[in-house]
């Protein structure tokens, strides 16, 4: 086998290239050792409208992997990456078509900076790579590669949900995009959901269904670790000290309307209303990181998280307890590990997610000996697998609210049968193993 060459949309930065911290570039760690590796895509840099005809392509080495980048105009972030990546395919593919800004002027921008992908991208390879591209960004790469000449094998992973026809259709030139989908010799998906639903539209265009599903996971061996040697951090100390003794609940999302943010406090608000008696004695912890903050839709989203916020602290808060403790700014996983540790319940309930792999985290970071409780959206895609959470509707706020009940007054014999059943599948299903299985199915493809 040849090189493994990665194509992403954003490649890890200067600083993550020799220890990653988190993202892809930690789901692809074990696929990149030990085999020469090229990793190409954005470097993240904007330039200037009138620069970008001279562009180059910079390439920086560390260890087996040569890291490839190009910069995009402002005109290229704008209606690439905002315009139609995140503001028309993002909420589409989670089921939220409503949000679609949909403008022709964006879809041409998308395709154009596939095209220029490729044509930086196909001098740098070589006739025996296995080229693995990633997610929504850049759907057309592989038609876009073919058109450039190349024969080398290509795979696909979409790593967010991919809807239905009937919400795909919604999409102008979605036939076509479909279509192109078929310059790829594997794709795959998160779950049996994204699988038939892919097929579904290949069928309505005219392509063999050819989606296939490598559900991704985490390393839960090294979170693990992080977990209990993170315990005696001073941040930790400190996070446990204020608690008083009192369970922790734990929220943890980057800020996105499909991580049903909302709705979760308005739960919590259910939760203390219809359950008094916790007013004042449990803790929630709401860590959710600002993320593109410059779209209209987020900045939206930020105001209304304030508001709510500001509502239940204000109407259930006391002068030496705050209902929910929120912060917007990132917290580092190793402190993150350890929190989730010293947790009694994880409130992780997306309206919509390709896997979540904070749901995983999560278990792999309990203490066997006294584990906390995991409240999962039945939405998310890491769901159909863990059956043992606590699974329920984000939509239906006394169905949350009964589940923190749940968690909260459950016996230790039941966290800890729950926690064993939950156990087996994260430690089966690794970052290590998705990749090595997509690498390999990608390997057996016939050249053509």
């Amino acid at each position: 086998m040849g090189r493994l060459v990665i194509v992403s949309n954003r490649v890890p930065a200067v600083r993550e290239r020799a220890q990653p911290a988190g993202g892809l570039a930690v789901a692809l760690r074990d696929a990149v050792q030990g085999q020469e590796c090229l990793w190409f895509g954005w470097s993240g840099q904007q330039i200037p409208d009138d620069e970008g005809e001279d562009r180059r392509v910079s390439i920086d080495t560390v260890d087996n992997v040569t890291y490839a980048t190009v910069d995009l105009t402002k005109s290229e972030y704008n209606g690439f990456y905002e315009g139609y990546s995140n503001g028309i395919l993002w909420p589409l593919c989670h089921y939220r078509a409503g949000l679609m800004s949909y403008s022709r002027q964006d879809r041409h921008t998308y395709h154009a900076v596939n095209t220029m992908f490729a044509q930086k991208l196909a001098p740098l390879l070589k006739s025996d790579d296995l080229i693995w591209v990633h997610d929504y960004h850049l759907f057309p790469l592989g038609l876009a590669l073919r058109e450039q000449g190349i024969k080398c094998r290509i795979g696909f992973f979409l790593h967010i949900p991919f809807p239905p026809w009937s919400l795909m259709r919604a999409l102008p030139g979605a036939e076509k995009l479909m279509r192109s989908l078929r310059a790829y010799d594997v794709m795959g998906v998160q779950t049996e959901d994204d699988a038939r639903n892919v097929n579904e539209g290949f069928s309505v265009v005219g392509v063999p269904a050819q989606a296939r599903v490598f559900p991704i996971g985490i390393d839960p061996e090294s979170f693990q670790q992080q977990a209990s040697s993170g315990l005696d951090s001073p941040e930790v100390q400190k996070l446990e000290k204020s608690l008083r003794g009192l369970p922790l609940i734990i929220g943890v999302d980057r800020m996105d309307y499909s991580k049903g943010l909302p709705e979760r406090f308005r739960a919590y608000e259910v939760f203390l209303r219809k359950y008094p008696e916790y007013r004042g004695k449990v803790i929630y912890l709401q860590i959710t990181p600002v993320s593109r903050g410059s779209v209209p839709e987020y900045k939206v989203l930020r105001e209304e998280l304030d508001g709510v916020v500001g509502h239940i602290n204000g109407t259930y808060g006391d002068f030496d307890w705050v209902p929910i403790r929120y912060l917007t700014h990132p917290v580092p996983r190793e402190l993150l590990a350890p929190f989730f540790r010293l947790s009694h319940a994880a409130l992780v309930t997306p309206l919509r997610d390709g896997m979540n792999l904070v749901a995983k985290e999560y278990v792999a970071a309990q203490d066997a000996k006294d584990p906390g409780v995991l409240i999962l959206s039945r939405f998310a895609g890491a769901a159909p697998e863990m059956e043992d959470a606590l699974l329920v509707n984000p939509h239906d706020a006394d169905e949350v609210a009964d589940a923190l009940h749940k968690s909260l007054s459950m016996s230790l014999s039941e966290r800890q049968l729950r926690w064993k059943r939950l156990k087996p599948d994260v430690w089966r299903v690794t970052a290590g193993s998705w990749a090595r299985s997509f690498i390999t199915a990608l390997a057996e493809v016939r050249s053509e």
